[in-house]
């Protein structure tokens, strides 16, 4: 890093006696033409180019046409970005060191140095998805889940110790912690990032790409992050550049000021919701408006992180003098706060009151407009007012087919063999009550209420309400309803912290709200298991019930296989659902309970007013951040016991069944993959719209009668440690077994049954589409998948694509993708491609019978964003063409596809150079 500098824009800055080096934005400006109208965004990508201008993989040329983008504010140019950092979380950060790993296997393999295999960008991976709620509603809760996570998960573990070890720029942050959005809001963050070289200190905007989308979180830190794939990720880490249009960006304009009792989680549904309706995907969005001194950071945070829930690429907020405070009071030394108001002024990225930078496009919301909301029942976009969602539920109920008599799980005390409510199992205590008056477990029920994920749990104004909110209904004599699992589990420590020093633990444990973790449970899946009798109680009476968490996701199967709609709240509408018991409550009217002396207690009755919430907000100190975060790296002394192996190669264990020797790079000392036509391909998969990652690649629960299950059993593994697909993403064999697993996914093959089955073609047999693509590939037959609108929305799942790619599948036909999963298959050298308007899979008449030619395809001949020809051939011999798109978006991505893949790419290079 310096930079060949051709517009000579190096320069210093003396700050609190330290000198720093920087390239000046306005220095550029007075070569190239006026800044002050550029997107904030687009000003870090600028610098970003500035400091690496090589005149290899960065031009003057891409320089200027960040300038020009004002003219059109639009831009078809290909730039090269290096972001200063990576950050990853264990699900996708295992599968990452598991391919760093492979990778130096392959490099010593072929005769060269393995440690060349090495992250050259700081990485931290923070331990933060593989704790389950196995045990709630009680104090030994989270000692308990944290045992189990230990013993679960004790081969990963130590294969990230390993790792840590092995890799430098590689730091672990132990279970236990938080989650890997709030360390990074909290802790990593420095909005300004600084490099020492040459006997140089540089400064820089803090940058990063993470493998989990919501690393967007991060943007409200004035921090211009998003989410990438596992295998763009570990690209970035050797030192290759993140290929990218220069995105269009999107502004939203926030006025005014949220009125009483809403809080910023229906803030950001709202906005999700008014995104996903504009079409954003691909595109930053940018805040801006003098609506953002109404915004705490921990709102701004709160915003960012569902930039993947309303489909942008980021959410970047500008930095202010809120930005300063909260750097303040998380910590931050002041060296660093100087610094970043300092180099932000110097360089025009400092929001000033007024400011209105030039978009592709806007739009604006008055935040007083705002109302109490929730999202779902099964996508985080779909919005719905409070007042509305006991209607959204009877619609979404009406559009169920209910098996006759089976309407209601009874009661054992009614003796109906149902729920058994009252008793106690594994997992917690349900609260005593007299069983004459505890009612039958119907539609509606609310079974799962969990305070969990990076999205709410940040925010200081949302927790608090929470606990107010508990207090509030303890004092009135509440309970919750005793089929409800109720969790707590923070993004960070400080959030335990501040709820004692407030004096509302107790009376969240007394609702059931015990902490149960610091991780992302819920939202990714780690519900844990419901109490037996309630789930049989919902298989038997074929009940719809329902999860509320304050998380960003509820997608179909994701929270729990059992619980079909899941409703996104903030965490006091969480408390107060787990109250009432049902969504068929309607809290805007409905009585939540009655109190100790009969009395009807509505939710307007508890609900904690703006003054009690700020209050308690004013209770978080500096000082619960510096406790927290001065021994971060450390871990408790089960972290600390794992023993690890020193060795620069990992020596894999056969009989492993969390970690193996993946076979992706198992070719790579042969020549190049030959590009050619696709013929006779079979699909594997005819999918609907919106089919997600965790369609794809389930992250949760792993069935005992599924290709995965049955593998696991065959190794020995009994289903209660199957642990779930998440956990076990280090090894290949289950993963790609439970591809197209999700017990939600509807193949159009078999009318739509859910499921992961499909149609073997030649033989007819309905098998699982694991077992049916083994079959294809022993017959040496391609195969495709075809599907509808946004194909792969949701997480940064590498395994989706890993997953697609050892499954045989060549190329994937949508009308159209989600940014992450189309760069991904292109990652894993899986063609996307892409119906031209007017055709899709309904228009076509497709019943997944045809066979599939794609041609055009040769080495020579592809490139970015070319025609194809698909040719169907139907059952009856006749057959039609068609123009499909290539969805290979860059020249980079041309490369990548040649070689392989973008890792085969990296390490073609990295062994050409050793042998040299």
């Amino acid at each position: 890093m310096p930079s060949l500098d051709s517009l000579k824009t190096l320069k210093t800055l003396d700050v609190a006696g330290k000198t720093y080096h920087y390239y000046s934005l306005p220095d550029a400006a007075r070569q190239l033409g006026d800044l002050q109208k550029l997107p904030m965004s687009l000003k870090v990508l600028l610098e970003n180019l500035l400091r690496w201008e090589d005149n290899e993989t960065v031009s003057a040329d891409d320089i200027k046409a960040l300038v020009q983008w004002l003219q059109e504010r639009r831009s078809d140019r290909e730039i090269q970005y290096r972001p200063a950092r990576v950050l990853m979380q264990d699900f996708t950060g295992v599968p990452a060191v598991v391919d760093l790993a492979a990778m130096r296997a392959a490099m010593a393999k072929a005769g060269g140095d393995p440690q060349r295999i090495n992250p050259l960008s700081p990485v931290d991976l923070v331990i933060d998805h593989s704790v389950m709620v196995d045990h709630y509603a009680s104090l030994e809760a989270f000692e308990q889940n944290v045992d189990i996570e230990m013993q679960r998960n004790g081969e990963r573990y130590a294969f990230l110790r390993w790792g840590q070890d092995a890799f430098d720029n590689f730091s672990v942050v132990p279970p236990g912690t938080g989650i890997c959005h709030q360390v990074n809001l909290e802790y990593l963050g420095r909005t300004v990032w600084t490099r020492e070289e040459d006997g140089r200190t540089y400064a820089f905007p803090d940058t990063l790409v993470g493998t989990d989308s919501h690393t967007t979180m991060i943007n409200g830190l004035g921090v211009l992050g998003w989410g990438v794939g596992g295998i763009e990720a570990e690209a970035a880490m050797l030192g290759q550049p993140v290929s990218m249009l220069i995105p269009e960006v999107i502004g939203f304009k926030l006025t005014g000021k949220l009125r009483e009792g809403i809080t910023a989680t229906d803030l950001v549904l709202t906005v999700t919701q008014m995104l996903r309706k504009k079409g954003v995907v691909g595109k930053f969005v940018e805040f801006y408006g003098d609506g953002l001194a109404q915004l705490p950071l921990a709102d701004r945070a709160t915003l960012a992180n569902m930039a993947p829930e309303y489909g942008a690429t980021c959410g970047f907020f500008p930095v202010d003098e809120v930005t300063l405070d909260y750097l303040r009071l998380s910590g931050r030394p002041d060296a660093t706060v100087q610094l970043v108001e300092q180099y932000c002024k110097a360089q025009g990225l400092w929001r000033e009151p007024g400011q209105e930078p030039l978009f592709s496009d806007s739009l604006a919301l008055d935040m007083n407009e705002v109302g109490a909301s929730l999202a779902g029942p099964k996508r985080p976009q779909d919005r719905v007012a409070l007042e509305d969602v006991s209607k959204t539920f009877d619609g979404f109920m009406e559009l169920q087919p209910k098996a006759a008599g089976k309407e209601v799980g009874r009661l054992e005390s009614e003796g109906g063999g149902g729920v058994a409510v009252g008793n106690a199992d594994q997992a917690g205590t349900y609260p005593d009550e007299d069983d004459s008056a505890s009612p039958a477990l119907r539609d509606g029920a609310v079974v799962i209420a969990a305070i969990t994920s990076c999205t709410n749990t940040s925010n200081p104004s949302v927790m608090m309400a929470a606990g107010l909110l508990a207090k509030n209904a303890v004092e009135r004599g509440l309970q919750r309803k005793p089929w409800v699992k109720s969790s707590l589990a923070p993004g960070s420590k400080v959030v335990t912290e501040y709820f004692a020093a407030a004096g509302l633990t107790p009376y969240l444990d007394q609702l059931g709200f015990d902490l149960v973790g610091y991780g992302c449970t819920t939202c990714i899946g780690n519900s844990g298991p419901l109490n037996e009798d309630i789930e049989s109680a919902i298989t038997s009476s074929d009940l719809t019930v329902a999860s509320v968490l304050s998380g960003n996701r509820n997608f179909e199967g994701r929270v729990h296989p059992l619980v079909k709609t899941n409703w996104l709240a903030s965490p006091p509408l969480v408390v107060a659902y787990a109250l009432a018991g049902s969504v068929r409550t309607d809290l805007s009217r409905d009585a939540l309970g009655t109190d100790k002396h009969g009395q009807p207690v509505y939710l307007k009755d508890i609900w904690p007013s703006q003054q009690e919430v700020a209050d308690a907000v004013a209770k978080v100190s500096t000082e619960m951040f510096h406790k927290e975060y001065a021994e971060v790296f450390k871990g408790d002394a089960q972290w600390q016991a794992i023993e690890v192996p020193k060795a620069a190669t990992y020596v894999w264990q056969d009989d492993s069944t969390y970690i193996q020797h993946p076979p992706f790079f198992d070719d790579i000392g042969g020549p190049l993959p030959t590009i050619k036509d696709i013929h006779g391909a079979n699909i594997l998969a005819l999918l609907g719209d919106s089919v997600t990652t965790d369609h794809i690649s389930p992250a949760g629960n792993i069935k005992a009668d599924s290709p995965a299950g049955r593998y696991l059993r065959e190794k020995g593994v009994e289903p209660r440690d199957f642990n779930s697909y998440g956990s076990r993403r280090g090894n290949h064999e289950v993963m790609m077994r439970g591809t197209f697993a999700n017990i939600r996914i509807r193949n159009e093959m078999l009318g739509g049954e859910e499921g992961g089955n499909t149609i073997h073609v030649p033989s007819g047999e309905r098998l699982s589409i694991y077992d049916a693509a083994m079959r294809y590939q022993q017959a040496g037959t391609p195969l495709v998948v075809i599907a509808g609108q946004e194909y792969g929305t949701g997480s940064s799942r590498d395994w989706a694509a890993k997953g697609t790619n050892l499954l045989g599948v060549k190329a994937v036909l949508a009308e159209s993708f989600e940014r992450i999963h189309r760069s991904n298959l292109v990652g894993m050298g899986v063609l996307p491609l892409q119906f031209r308007a007017g055709a899709d899979r309904k228009s076509l008449g497709l019943t997944g019978h045809e066979r599939i030619d794609i041609l055009g395809l040769t080495d020579a001949q592809i490139r970015p964003a070319m025609p194809l020809t698909l040719r169907i051939t139907r059952e009856d011999g006749n057959s039609e063409e068609l123009e499909v798109l290539c969805r290979i978006d860059t020249l980079n991505e041309v490369e990548y596809f040649k070689a392989g893949g973008i890792l085969h790419y990296v390490l073609r290079q990295l062994i050409a150079q050793s042998a040299h």
